[in-house]
């Protein structure tokens, strides 16, 4: 099988490649000429990929907190470490310094995500001797519990940007695992579930119409509240996915990523469009249309499951056009590309598209 949950794994590649541009390098071409059958396959490629070229640049170090007993001072002196041996008459100085070192949690994330690629049978052979090959430069990085990484925690600056795409493909893998109780041996699960993949096609979503239609400004961004009186302090947050301007007109985008696009009205026995993402995409339009313009539409872009019935289908609500549209992740990707540059150039009119 060249798929994984109805999504053609050469696509997640392309859609990896608009989420991080930097898989657009010339390093990375041999990986979109390749056939893969198993996603594990395709991070382990591109990993073995990223890492190589990063032992070329040099791998990240940053400064560890160190505390040694020594014969000579080193950095600062710990008074109460020193004091204890001088008790016990040992002629050495408890010191506390800082060492710049390739033993960070960056190095760390790309060790233990490696390792345990290579565990996995649905890997090719040769990519598992090049991951091998390359761990062999991490001899002095330790690895760590997946478990109880804190992605949240990692700050990218001009020293370490590079990691940015390869500790993404890490999250991906390491939000994936499965820790069987036999043996304790790691185990994939499925990656393509919804928290995964909704993180992942919002970012494809994003970069596609900010890589095509630069003029369109593609960006999250911030609606006020449209308030006659009193203060927003208590009021949601209203974040868009992705807004898109151009002249007077502007297209709120609400990227979807669900197991089901319709909700069963048991009642009825009929199916629905999820109401709350219906509240939300109107509310978000209808703040943003302060003035009742009717320059203002949003979207609701649901990726498709394998469900009959996809929605497909435009409203006018007080005056804003609100539409509803799903997205083939199984189709070709020439497909996908022509209905996303469908959404931006029925709205915008003949953009000028790179």
């Amino acid at each position: 099988m060249t798929n994984d949950k109805g999504i053609l794994i050469k696509n997640i590649y392309y859609m990896l490649t608009y989420a991080f541009q930097v898989l657009r390098q010339s390093n990375y071409e041999s990986i979109a000429a390749e056939k893969f059958n198993k996603i594990e396959d395709l991070f382990a490629a591109i990993l073995s990929k990223g890492i190589a070229r990063q032992l070329k640049q040099g791998l990240y170090r940053e400064y560890i907190p160190q505390c040694e007993d020594l014969t000579i001072m080193r950095g600062k002196l710990d008074l109460f470490g020193t004091i204890h041996h001088k008790l016990q008459k040992k002629p050495m100085l408890s010191c506390e310094y800082d060492e710049l070192s390739e033993n960070n949690i960056f190095n760390q994330v790309l060790k233990t995500t490696a390792l345990i690629l290579l565990h996995q049978p649905s890997v090719r052979s040769e990519r598992r001797k090049n991951l091998k090959k390359i761990m062999l430069f991490f001899e002095n990085v330790e690895t760590m519990d997946s478990l109880r990484i804190k992605w949240s925690m990692f700050h990218f600056q001009k020293s370490n940007r590079n990691y940015k795409m390869l500790l993404n493909i890490c999250r991906f893998v390491l939000n994936g695992l499965l820790l069987t109780t036999e043996k304790g041996n790691y185990k994939m699960a499925a990656f393509l579930d919804e928290q995964n993949m909704a993180r992942l096609y919002e970012k494809f979503v994003l970069g596609y119409f900010r890589y095509h239609y630069p003029e369109l400004n593609a960006h999250p961004a911030q609606i006020a509240w449209n308030l006659d009186r009193g203060v927003a302090n208590f009021l949601p947050r209203m974040q868009t996915d992705i807004t898109m301007k151009h002249n007077e007109k502007t297209l709120i985008i609400d990227t979807k990523y669900y197991a089901r696009t319709m909700q069963l009205q048991a009642r009825y026995d009929s199916r629905t469009l999820h109401s709350n993402n219906m509240y939300q995409i109107f509310s978000y339009v209808k703040n943003q249309d302060a003035g009742n313009t009717g320059n203002v539409a949003g979207l609701l872009l649901y990726a498709k499951t394998g469900e009959s019935l996809t929605p497909d289908c435009d409203f006018l609500m007080g005056g804003n056009k609100i539409s509803v549209k799903t997205l083939d992740l199984n189709a070709a990707f020439s497909e996908i590309a022509a209905q996303l540059n469908n959404i931006a150039e029925s709205y915008f009119g003949e953009t000028a598209k790179d």
